[in-house]
């Protein structure tokens, strides 16, 4: 097979949810403004032929790349806690679940820096949104009056943003395993309500 078979091959096998994961992964390593069609071609070993005949502009990238997350997300973190009928233990396992997933909250972090960008600030709105609701009904499902599961919830996820935040400012997302285990810990017996 010639150089300009086997290239046009993993173009045509390459497809719009591998050019989103690559943006994702560009957003992970350097942040939402070095999204750029050249170096993802390069970086997937293909053509700016094979972008275009996916997206008609790198915005349409951008805001695949964010569905993208919003569904991972949705399906991963969401979809995996529905089984879980106890609410304590569910919020257990959102706590757990959330505290070892480094990439995404890198991801989280950089599209927090970039909220001022017209595709961003809509999908963290909403990404928001959904995660602040589903703490809330679940803190009301283990037993919380409405307003102390609104403020349950506000303060889990202002503790959620701001320790990636310091995490990622002090660059200390590498905290000891045992010191980052206690904190989760800690964080769980603090805020989720007793049986």
């Amino acid at each position: 097979m010639t150089e300009t078979a086997a290239r046009n091959e993993r173009t045509a096998r390459l497809s719009a949810e591998d050019w989103a994961q690559a943006a994702l992964d560009q957003i992970a390593e350097q942040g939402v403004a070095s999204v750029a069609v050249e170096p993802l071609a390069r970086r997937l070993g293909v053509t700016k032929g094979s972008f275009y005949w996916h997206f008609p502009s790198r915005e349409a990238l951008l805001v695949a790349a964010l569905e993208r997350w919003e569904k991972v997300e949705q399906e991963t973190v969401f979809g995996s806690l529905e089984p879980i009928p106890d609410p304590r233990e569910r919020l257990r396992k959102l706590f757990q679940l959330v505290a070892h997933e480094a990439k995404s909250h890198i991801i989280y972090s950089e599209l927090l820096k970039a909220m001022d960008h017209p595709a961003v600030q809509p999908v963290i709105v909403r990404v928001s949104e959904r995660r602040l609701d589903y703490l809330t009904a679940s803190f009301r499902q283990a037993g919380l009056s409405r307003t102390d599961a609104q403020h349950r919830a506000r303060l889990l996820y202002s503790a959620y943003v701001g320790f990636l935040q310091l995490n990622l400012q002090l660059h200390q997302m590498n905290m000891q395993h045992d010191e980052f285990e206690a904190y989760v810990e800690h964080m769980m017996s603090t805020l989720i309500p007793q049986a």
